[in-house]
């Protein structure tokens, strides 16, 4: 009997081309967009054997590539086995199935809308990330059943003598019908998860604590700096995509305000459509913060062409309007010259490095900063029977001085708008002593 040889188990990574056309229409060259692909397709475990790409003014309606570059491909899928081929654009159902059709199986045909959905259905991990990767991919496939039904096509009703009682629906008809179902029940179980959501994010705008939010191209090192500032243990790796779940953590400034930080998912360019409709509810955690920390990996040399691409889609859903702060992150792997370079392009921005933790204390001074701009001083004075006002002082404003005296506590304390107008019936007189003693009428109650 023959020595037993072990196997390995592991998963073989599929052998992928990258097909890209250049229209001349983005601020990306093409060679910059198909290396953020293979990026993709590095991400999603393929490994990349080969690029291709053409100059065209207008894709081809039937293929999207050209005929001659179509037989290269043709060729180059025979010659170094390929298993999937990547387009870096979204290609029309029409065009998918025309390219499956000449390039033959079991080669799949993909575009990057699908490489995307691909990725995030490896990394959603929560109820909510689930349900809308799942909606995403549903939009992305209804239009695209085709072929696996079509033996049945001549069992359909026929006409002639009994015609009226035929086989009815085709089977490709049961299935679109299937899907649009699906995709109806996730709608409404994403609204109902969307209604919660406002719920809880009304109940923090009631508590008044001050919300930030991470925004930034993906890899940018959003999580990482979550990590950094509240001690979250949030899964971090030098990847595309890495997180999609939104994460919410707590963190006290040294002048005694409680704040939240929330960190999204990351943005890309060519980010599909329905990706941003699908993930709406957890965008709305931006819509809703009160300041805006772009995250920036100065170390990208493409690193302006990603600041801009989120700040499209940061008005795509209407967040453009909030006050916010750029923070260049990855500075431990620049030069001097290239970080002056950066500082030069981004004058106000903080500079920071997440991983070792330079810059950090700056940037919560800018967070604070942000946080009390707007705020006015005042002293008040809050009866003893308002604990829970007691307990909003203490928790949203910067407690400069207090005491206890017979009508309650007095404060004098930096108060944002919302705090302010709400301790308004308690202002106290200017005579802090005089206040207390004369058993704490507050002026204005």
């Amino acid at each position: 009997m023959g020595r037993f040889v072990p196997r390995s188990t592991a998963p073989v990574p599929e052998r992928a081309i990258l097909v890209g056309v250049d229209l001349g229409r983005s601020e990306w060259t093409c060679e910059e967009s198909l290396a953020e692909l293979a990026r993709l397709a590095q991400t999603d475990g393929a490994e990349v054997v080969m690029t291709m790409s053409q100059r065209l003014d207008a894709p081809v309606p039937k293929t999207f590539i050209g005929k001659g570059k179509v037989e290269e491909l043709c060729h180059h899928v025979r010659s170094l086995e390929a298993d999937v081929v990547i387009f870096d654009d979204e290609l029309t159902p029409s065009q998918q199935a025309n390219l499956e059709k000449i390039v033959g199986e079991p080669v799949k045909i993909i575009d990057r809308t699908a490489l995307i959905l691909d990725i995030f259905g490896v990394h959603a991990k929560t109820h909510e990330g689930r349900l809308q990767v799942q909606l995403a991919q549903l939009q992305y496939v209804l239009p695209r059943l085709r072929g696996m039904w079509s033996h049945l096509v001549g069992e359909q009703t026929r006409g002639g003598i009994g015609s009226r009682f035929g086989q009815g629906e085709s089977q490709l008809e049961v299935d679109r019908r299937l899907v649009r179902a699906r995709i109806s029940t996730l709608r409404r179980e994403l609204e109902r998860l969307e209604r919660r959501r406002g719920v809880q994010s009304k109940a923090r705008w009631d508590s008044g604590v001050y919300r930030v939010a991470l925004v930034g191209y993906t890899n940018a090192g959003k999580s990482t700096l979550l990590n950094r500032l509240t001690g979250a243990d949030v899964y971090v790796r030098d990847e595309l995509f890495a997180t999609l779940d939104p994460t919410t953590r707590s963190l006290d400034l040294e002048e005694g305000r409680k704040i939240t930080i929330t960190d999204t998912v990351g943005f890309i360019q060519k980010l599909p459509t329905m990706l941003v409709e699908s993930f709406k509810s957890t965008l709305a955690e931006v819509r809703a913060a009160d300041l805006v920390l772009l995250v920036v990996d100065a170390s990208d040399p493409h690193r302006e062409l990603e600041v801009e691409a989120v700040r499209s889609v940061l008005r795509e859903i209407g967040a453009d309007g909030i006050r916010s702060v750029t923070v260049l992150n990855k500075s431990d792997l620049l030069d001097d010259d290239a970080l002056r370079e950066a500082q030069r392009s981004h004058p106000d921005a903080q500079v920071i490095s997440a991983l070792d933790g330079d810059g950090i204390r700056g940037l919560l001074y800018r967070i604070a900063k942000e946080a009390s701009e707007g705020s006015v001083t005042m002293t008040v004075l809050v009866p003893y029977e308002k604990g829970l006002l007691m307990k909003m002082v203490h928790e949203r404003c910067q407690v400069m001085r207090e005491s206890y005296v017979q009508g309650g506590l007095l404060a004098t304390v930096r108060a944002d708008e919302r705090m302010a107008r709400t301790l308004a019936p308690y202002v106290a007189a200017d005579d802090e002593g005089g206040a207390g003693t004369e058993g704490g009428e507050p002026s204005g109650a």
